[in-house]
């Protein structure tokens, strides 16, 4: 069974590397992998080294339709070359070509992972039209969350019988690698020692709700002026000027840390960092990082951004109301004010990952969906 994996925007992709190791070790499927970037991708390197093809189709995401039609007649090319028997796309940059190209070339098997639906739906209503195109031309779409799957069915229309919900997983392996050396130097590198860490793994963009989060903190720090929020992640100066510009406002200089980029090798200790773990996204099909943290036992408040799957509230983490800075500050001070409970819950939520997000889980339901398809 031969499928073509198709990215946009990204020169590597962690679970792309995983399923190619996989599929190397089982001979399970062949793939071929299609990066979509504006330079030679990382990826190309990557999948060589695990006896892989890798193709680039150069695509400037500032010129984005331009880059689109050029992409749909590469691809249609390539697809036509390759003949394939499925061809998976994964964010809507690369899907509204690839499927296209797909479906005149004759691929029988077009499927659609919905990693940033909801999106347009709510800030750019104009582009929904051109979701439903994915959904049409995609043989069956992928639902990465519960929550996911009701989205595309109620919002989007896509027939329930298209839609299989397939979690994402990550190798707890990788996930949980944390180190001694590690954990002390991140702790001493962003000042955490000797405070309480609320962390955020999050892209620097609205609908992460870093501005919920400085609403929040105005008022925990009053409570708890040990509190260190520090958030990981990289977004557009101008964005990240206005959320300085309201920490300052807040009088929180001393209590906000921008990490900037953290090193993926470091990713499992700068979790084992934090003594809570918050995602106040606002209608996000599905948090990664919220997988990571659980698996890392620490204690974790979300909305319902893929934590239904995962979250019984108050149990095995607390499940956020959308926009509510109040509930926000409400789970730091159920976590900050009983460090026991708050560990029992982290560790509940710990199990709940491990079942429910494993790799292992995500790779066998994959591969069965590709079975189904061919058969199609």
């Amino acid at each position: 069974m031969h499928v073509v994996w198709v990215i946009a925007n990204e020169p590597s992709v962690p679970y792309f590397n995983w399923f190619a190791a996989k599929a190397r070790e089982t001979g399970a499927v062949t793939f071929t992998f299609v990066a979509l970037y504006h330079e030679r991708p990382k990826m190309i390197d990557e999948m060589r080294e695990k006896g892989f093809d890798c193709y680039w189709i150069p695509f400037d995401a500032s010129k984005r339709k331009r880059s689109m039609v050029r992409a749909l007649f590469a691809l249609y090319k390539l697809f036509r070359k390759l003949k394939p028997d499925i061809v998976h796309t994964h964010l809507f940059d690369d899907s509204l070509p690839g499927l296209l190209a797909a479906r005149l070339a004759g691929v029988k098997g077009r499927v659609i992972t919905k990693q940033d639906t909801t999106y347009h739906w709510y800030y750019a209503p104009a582009y929904v039209r051109f979701d439903r195109m994915n959904n049409r031309n995609a043989t069956h779409i992928q639902a990465i969350a519960t929550r996911n799957r009701e989205f595309i069915i109620e919002k989007e229309k896509a027939p329930a019988a298209k839609v299989h919900l397939i979690r994402h997983g990550s190798p707890p392996e990788i996930m949980t690698a944390a180190t001694d050396e590690a954990i002390a130097r991140l702790k001493k590198q962003y000042g955490m020692e000797g405070r309480i860490v609320a962390g955020t793994v999050a892209r620097l963009i609205r609908w992460k709700g870093h501005h919920l989060l400085i609403e929040a903190a105005a008022e925990a720090v009053k409570k708890y002026p040990q509190l260190l929020f520090v958030w990981a992640g990289r977004g557009t100066p101008e964005f990240k000027a206005g959320l300085e510009a309201a920490i300052k406002a807040k009088g929180l200089e001393n209590n906000v840390c921008f990490t900037g980029w953290i090193e993926r090798k470091d990713i499992p200790s700068f979790y084992r960092c934090m003594d809570m773990y918050l995602h106040p996204a606002i209608e996000e099909p599905y948090g990664f990082a919220i997988t990571e943290a659980l698996m890392n036992g620490v204690p974790t408040a979300s909305t319902l951004t893929g934590a239904t799957d995962l979250l019984v509230n108050y149990q095995s983490g607390i499940i956020l109301p959308e926009n509510d800075s109040a509930a926000i500050g409400s789970a730091i001070d159920y976590f900050c004010s009983d460090p026991e409970r708050a560990k029992r819950i982290g560790e509940a939520g710990k199990k709940s990952a491990l079942h429910e997000n494993s790799f292992e889980r995500m790779w066998a339901e994959q591969i069965a969906l590709y079975h189904r398809m061919k058969n199609f």
